[in-house]
């Protein structure tokens, strides 16, 4: 059991509990789909000893069962029921991990019941999430599947005259249509708003030689895909097709670079060499990926500065970039897996440039 699991990390790491709030990492431990509670206190705490208590609203009572829980009701004073949680658990002082992600107003109700002090829990759970099991990686080669096919119906859409924001919920509804949902609002960049790597969809029209980028991800039962290919509308501009091979070299020798025992930022470095060489090294503005689970952006990140080894079950994006102001830019992204000791690709749409 993964409560079990945070329990020993506690322990060993000298904590005396944690309190964790709605969110990737009480549905990680527990199963319990709690993702908001809006403004209503919702509380996981767990204790060093190995008691554990969720602190949830009463409209959640046909939500939680099977679940130590103690429910409270709308004009009942919550913070009451917790302090009563924490005493009975002899957790009203000490070291305690708190959700990074906690509403701020909770934190200082909570700081009011006791003399505790906080730790965010990322720093222990951290080692928990980054190694996915068998059936984590399943879920989560099943949103990547789908996002996969999203990619081949785009090739089949008359884009030509679409107005970006049109184009974004037309994905969104394909993706809708096959999974969960999508794991972040998509990306489309059509020309050069391409140079503006998280560019938002907007009123313009796509015309013809265009380069577009589409960025978008799927959820499937909790887990995460994220995709990102960039396509032309008719003969593009010469130098973004250039950099376009660019950008896909880069993105292949990032993923040969995918070992056991590598450092995160070698992947990297391994992207980063390969566009400085081609002297676009100044216009690749952001890190070559991100860990990628219950959450799109999770440990590890694959940036210059990224210490973690990589270890089977590890999964994240290799995405790099380039993005010239005035002219347009070019992204292409994959989901990977560590396995085997190498990478995985999990997403495997067409890496080559396509022309509609």
């Amino acid at each position: 059991m993964r409560l079990d699991r945070l329990i020993s990390l506690i322990k060993e790491r000298d904590f005396d509990g944690a309190i964790i709030s709605p969110g990737s990492n009480l549905y990680y431990l527990t199963g319990i789909k709690i993702y908001e509670a809006g403004e209503r206190l919702t509380l996981l705490a767990v204790s060093a000893e190995g008691d554990y208590r969720l602190l949830a609203p009463s409209l959640y009572e046909n939500v939680v069962s099977k679940f130590p829980v103690t429910f409270w009701r709308d004009g009942e004073n919550p913070y009451e029921k917790l302090a009563w949680i924490l005493a009975e658990m002899r957790l009203s002082s000490g070291k305690v991990l708190v959700e990074d992600t906690m509403r701020a107003d909770w934190l200082i109700g909570i700081m009011k019941l006791g003399e505790f002090s906080f730790h965010p829990l990322s720093s222990v759970i951290r080692e928990m999430r980054m190694r996915k099991d068998e059936k984590e990686i399943d879920l989560m080669k099943h949103a990547s599947r789908v996002v996969d096919r999203v990619f081949e119906e785009i090739l089949g859409w008359d884009i030509l005259g679409m107005r970006e924001r049109e184009l974004a919920l037309k994905i969104e509804l394909a993706i809708r249509e096959l999974s969960d949902g999508i794991s972040f609002e998509p990306i489309v960049a059509s020309g050069k708003n391409g140079a503006n790597p998280h560019h938002e969809p907007g009123n313009r029209r796509i015309r013809r030689g265009d380069m577009v980028i589409l960025d978008f991800g799927a959820r499937w039962r909790g887990y995460c895909s994220d995709i990102t290919r960039t396509i032309a509308v008719g003969k593009p501009d010469e130098r973004l097709v250039e950099i376009y091979g660019i950008v896909r070299e880069a993105q292949e020798r990032a993923y040969r670079a995918v070992k056991t025992g590598v450092k995160a930022k070698e992947i990297d470095t391994a992207a980063r060499e390969t566009i400085a060489e081609a002297g676009y090294g100044n216009y690749f503005t952001h890190r070559t990926g991100h860990g990628l689970g219950l959450d799109v952006h999770e440990e590890p990140y694959i940036g210059p500065d990224g210490e973690v080894i990589l270890e089977n079950g590890m999964t994240f994006t290799i995405e790099p970039g380039i993005y010239v102001p005035g002219l347009g830019g070019v992204r292409i992204e994959d989901d990977v897996a560590v396995m085997d000791g190498r990478g995985k690709r999990l997403t495997r749409a067409e890496r080559e440039l396509v022309i509609l």
